[in-house]
C-alpha cells in the first residue's frame, strides 16, 4: 500500500530531477529555470507522468527534452515513464524564474523583460522593441544586429557602451 505521505515524496523527488535537466539549446538553464516543466505525477504503481510545456509548438529542441527527462528518470529507478507535451496555457518568457534570469546575464544572455499581457494586441506602427540592457556592462545604449540569434528564441545585439555582441533571449 502507498500512503499519501510516500506518493507525495516520489512525486517530489521525480519533480526535482525532471527540473534539473538542461535546456539542450540554453544548457545554462534547467527545465525548471526556464518553466518548462509544468507537472509531475507518480501512480500508486509508480508509474510516472512528466507534462512540459515547449516555448513554442514548434520548438525544435523538444524531442531531446523529453528524451532527456525520460532517460533522467529510468536512471533514478522509476521503470515507467511518460513525457507528455502540454501546449495549453501556453509558454511565456514572464514563466523564467529569477534564477533563470540571473543564470542567463552571467552567461552574456540578456535576460527578456516582461510579456505582452493577454489579450488582443494593439496595432502599432511605429518601433515597439524595448531598450534591452547588456548584460555585461548594464548600458541600455544597445542596438540590435539581427532579429535571429543562434536559436530562433535569441536575437543578436551590440552594446554601444562597450562594444561588446551579446544575446538576448526574447519576449513571448
Amino acid at each position: 500500500m502507498v500512503t499519501d505521505a510516500r506518493a507525495g515524496a516520489d512525486a517530489q523527488r521525480a519533480r526535482a530531477l525532471a527540473g534539473a535537466v538542461p535546456d539542450p539549446e540554453l544548457p545554462m538553464l534547467t527545465l525548471a529555470d526556464l518553466g518548462i516543466l509544468r507537472d509531475v505525477e507518480v501512480a500508486g504503481d509508480g508509474a510516472v507522468t512528466v507534462s512540459i510545456t515547449p516555448t513554442y509548438s514548434g520548438c525544435p529542441a523538444l524531442a531531446e527534452m523529453r528524451a532527456d527527462v525520460r532517460r533522467r528518470l529510468i536512471e533514478a529507478g522509476y521503470d515507467r515513464v511518460e513525457v507528455r507535451t502540454v501546449l495549453s496555457p501556453p509558454w511565456s518568457s514572464d514563466h523564467i524564474t529569477e534564477q533563470g534570469r540571473r543564470r542567463l546575464a552571467e552567461h552574456g544572455i540578456a535576460p527578456p523583460g516582461p510579456a505582452r499581457a493577454a489579450g488582443p494586441v494593439p496595432l502599432v506602427l511605429a518601433p515597439t522593441r524595448s531598450a534591452v540592457h547588456c548584460p555585461r556592462c548594464g548600458s541600455a545604449d544597445t542596438e540590435e544586429l539581427s532579429r535571429f540569434g543562434a536559436t530562433s528564441c535569441k536575437a543578436l545585439h551590440r552594446c554601444r557602451a562597450c562594444r561588446e555582441p551579446f544575446e538576448h533571449l526574447k519576449e513571448i
